[in-house]
């Protein structure tokens, strides 16, 4: 007889499994920094999924360090001619930037000649600590309304948790976040604290007051990649720049909506990005920006473009559209509380019928 499946097991096992993911790397220094003949060969490392490429510059370093010229390190990595974000957790730009996945991921790092103007500066680990806590504040605001539970953390829980980010240590990272109580997200739009789902577990005879949960809204980040003509994803051409990626910070507010057993991904794709689910772009009050950069992608002034989803990734998984959004968002959710979803697009143009011509 199969075992009964145990949703809370599931969901445990995809965020130890999300924790643990790593991508290989074969980091090569690039030829200008380079001083020694023969140069020195490629660093091959993993990089985990919910890292950042800056916190794995001094065992690079270390490895380059006889062949690198004097002066002041200015680290930054490109792929295929592209300088990489380094705020951007390093599964989201493997997913984002390898349509087909390369393995190992072929990186080249520089120590010299930091584009400043494509990436904003990055003085190692202390400007990833703050951007990472930068969107956890944001994150902890989308949910609750306020960041007060972050910006009341004691200095040693910060660093406890920063610790166990850098350290892919899960265990050590629920043991401080929970005290954030900012989940789990759940069907009935209320997001339950863990101290109000105890009380719930003791008293589930008794109604549940109205105020007894908080509207749920999960945070997410979308990063939209579009490519005119894309049939297959095989297809996919490399980015030249991050100007063809539209990169979207919108929350998905849960409302329960009569005769839907559960929100699916696809619903919720259709919430977050009604442009390609439409014939035109549904924008809000809120997301003008948003919309102008949408349309700097899929507007011209003499075709319409029909656009298409053709692939959905979270931690260099291919989802099913039909799988459960909340799940989604409670197992795979990176250490910043964010959802980061790689969309690919597909356009295909479509000549309107004007004066005679199609």
């Amino acid at each position: 007889m199969a075992a009964p499946y145990d949703e809370a097991a599931w969901s445990e096992e995809a965020a130890r499994r999300a924790w643990g993911g790593a991508v290989p790397l074969q980091v090569h220094l690039h030829d200008a920094d380079v001083t020694t003949l023969p140069p020195p060969p490629p660093f091959l490392t993993l990089g985990r999924r919910i890292g950042y490429l800056p916190l794995l510059v001094p065992v690079i370093k270390a490895h380059f360090s006889n062949a690198l010229p004097p002066g002041v390190d200015t680290v930054w990595f490109e792929y295929k001619g592209l300088p990489l974000k380094w705020y951007v957790p390093i599964g989201v730009l493997f997913d984002l930037l390898c349509a087909d996945p390369e393995r190992p991921w072929n990186l080249i790092v520089h120590f010299r000649g930091y584009p400043s103007e494509i990436l904003s500066p990055c003085e190692g680990e202390d400007s990833v600590k703050w951007s990472y806590m930068n969107s956890l504040k944001e994150a902890t605001f989308i949910i609750t309304g306020n960041s007060k539970s972050v910006m009341n953390m004691s200095q040693a829980d910060q660093v406890a948790l920063w610790e166990s980010v850098m350290k892919g240590n899960l265990d050590g990272y629920k043991n401080i976040s929970t005290r954030l109580k900012l989940g789990p997200f759940e069907e009935d739009g209320f997001v339950r604290t863990p101290s109000i789902e105890h009380q719930r577990q003791q008293s589930s005879d008794e109604p549940e007051s109205p105020g007894s949960g908080r509207p749920c809204r999960v945070p997410v980040r979308l990063y939209v990649r579009v490519q005119e003509d894309l049939e297959d994803i095989e297809d996919a051409v490399p980015l030249s720049d991050w100007e063809s990626v539209s990169y979207i910070n919108r929350p998905f507010e849960i409302r329960k909506i009569e005769g839907r057993s559960y929100i699916t991904l696809e619903h919720a794709l259709q919430t977050l990005l009604p442009e390609f689910f439409s014939s035109k772009p549904a924008g809000r009050a809120d997301d003008s920006q948003h919309v102008e950069a949408l349309d700097s992608v899929l507007d011209d002034s003499d075709i319409t473009k029909k656009a298409k989803v053709k692939l959905v990734r979270v931690q260099g998984i291919e989802l099913d559209m039909d799988i459960p959004f909340l799940w989604v968002a409670n197992s795979l959710k990176n250490p910043e509380y964010y959802l980061h979803i790689c969309v690919y697009v597909g356009t295909r143009k479509q000549y309107s019928r004007v004066d005679g011509k199609c």
